[in-house]
């Protein structure tokens, strides 16, 4: 199957749709709330009840030109909404508001990391659209209708069909959530909906130009399973082209389970959805005014973030990785840093002692200490004022409360053991009740160091002067010999003859 595989290039494009963060649905007031009660956030207007006239949401408008210009894209100044005709249980008007021939922005682009290297992805466009309700299917069989999500607003973004790998595929999902997080357009929630895509994809044979048959799989909503998605599609396709079979253009599901798509029906084309004009929204008109304050008001993104990071305050790339995992996480590093003025250490801090208690939800988190307190901590761990199994301490003990770092190290009697005599003397004792250890070290195992610092400092409750007990230790163990290596062997020189 390698071999077949490698006579044909998968050509991927990417639907992705982002929930915008309003308050609100996008033509009626109705809250957009996830996990309340079925049925309980519905209006005639998103019921498509007769009478009913659509509002356009402003949030939601400037959200979406806050997300197009994130992603380097052309506002139109002019866009038109339209109806989309299918007929499913959870569409309760008949008809999704769209936009069609007339979108909001487009051309732009998302950068992913591809490898080596660097990929710009092409963003074909961007369109405003509300979302249809949710089916529930039963466990005795029976299908019932939650009409709470119709009319929540989407953003559409359509890549370009430049994506060859299910692996470029998932960066792009990845990246875009990434960037829709730190505009503050999108929560990007998986598990709720939040974040879904819809992966066109065909294969050519290697070298051609054309596209082959296009699949629409439809609905994924996690970054590893796009990427299974596609590869199980793909390998599809390749294996009915290699038996000389034709790929029909549908749209499928994945179950994940099974690892397999499967049909949902035959690809619609445009003319089946008789899309028109929107009647009762008239164009929508942008003022150039509007643009250019959304633009003035755009956060930094994530990777400018994240080089900032790495060149002006002394991180490694991995640490401004994961201190760029989410915004507001970003933001507590960086206040953090500011107040202790050791953005490096408090990078360590927050990694190794804060993200594990940080709670998510959505764009909101919840910190169990504040900037202040944990800058207090980095300050006095880096002054040497406690060690660093005292600040795991410290910080255990301040975590949920609003006490200071320093008026903790006074109530717990905290201080660095830095008298050379006492220390000394506990080296000496850990030295001789550890025999064995010692007999490895002397024979090279130069590593062991770690293992009597460890049991001084458990001796010192902690309070040992690191690099102070490890230099005592040293000079109690003596130098460890080298192990010596035999001399190699040679082959006998011959004499060149003469």
């Amino acid at each position: 199957m390698a071999q077949q595989v490698a006579h044909w290039e998968p050509v991927i494009g990417l639907e992705i749709h982002a929930q915008l963060l309003t308050r609100t649905k996008l033509f009626c007031g109705c809250e957009t709330s996830f996990g309340d009660p079925p049925n309980t956030h519905c209006c005639p207007v998103c019921l498509g009840l007769p009478g009913a006239l659509p509002v356009l949401n402003a949030e939601a408008l400037q959200l979406a030109v806050r997300a197009a210009l994130t992603l380097g894209c052309t506002i139109k100044q002019r866009s038109v909404f339209a109806r989309k005709h299918y007929f499913y249980p959870d569409l309760p008007k008949g008809y999704q508001i769209t936009q069609f021939d007339e979108p909001l922005a487009g051309h732009g682009a998302l950068v992913i990391p591809d490898g080596q290297r660097q990929l710009s992805v092409g963003i074909t466009r961007i369109h405003l659209e509300e979302d249809a309700g949710k089916n529930v299917h039963q466990v005795d069989g029976d299908t019932v209708v939650d009409l709470n999500r119709a009319g929540t607003p989407l953003i559409e973004i359509v890549s370009d069909p430049v994506l060859h790998t299910p692996a470029q595929a998932r960066q792009v999902m990845r990246q875009l959530r990434e960037a829709l997080l730190f505009a503050g357009v999108s929560a990007g929630s998986l598990e709720q909906g939040g974040l879904r895509c819809d992966a066109n994809v065909s294969v050519r044979r290697r070298g051609s130009s054309g596209l082959g048959a296009r699949v629409e799989l439809k609905n994924i909503n996690s970054f590893r399973f796009v990427a299974d998605a596609l590869d199980v599609e793909l390998r599809r396709q390749i294996e009915l082209l290699e038996q000389g079979h034709v790929v029909r253009q549908q749209t499928r599901g994945y179950n994940s389970d099974r690892r397999e798509s499967y049909l949902l029906r035959d690809k619609e084309g445009d003319h089946d959805y008789r899309y028109f004009p929107e009647p009762d929204l008239p164009p929508l008109v942008i003022d150039e005014a509007l643009i250019r304050d959304v633009e003035a008001h755009l956060p930094e993104p994530p990777a400018t973030k994240r080089r900032r990071f790495v060149e002006d305050l002394g991180l490694t790339v991995y640490a401004a990785e994961v201190l760029t995992s989410h915004p507001r996480i970003a933001s507590f590093f960086e206040e953090t840093a500011l107040l202790s003025g050791k953005p490096a250490e408090t990078g360590k801090v927050v990694q190794r002692e804060l993200l594990g208690d940080v709670t998510i939800d959505g764009l909101a988190a919840d910190f169990p200490v504040s900037p202040e307190q944990l800058a207090d901590l980095v300050r006095l761990r880096a002054s040497g004022a406690i060690s660093g199994p005292q600040a795991k301490r410290v910080y255990a003990t301040m975590k949920g409360t609003d006490r200071g770092a320093a008026e903790i190290v006074t109530s717990l009697a905290l201080s660095v053991e830095s008298d050379e005599a006492a220390l000394a003397e506990i080296a000496q004792q850990v030295v001789a009740a550890h025999p064995e250890q010692v007999a490895r070290y002397r024979t090279g195992k130069r590593g062991l160091l770690g293992f009597f610092v460890g049991q001084v400092m458990r001796a010192t409750d902690g309070r040992a002067e690191p690099k102070l007990a490890s230099a005592l230790l040293a000079a109690e163990l003596g130098e460890p010999e080298e192990a010596v290596s035999p001399p190699r062997k040679t082959a006998p020189r011959k004499e060149r003859d003469e």
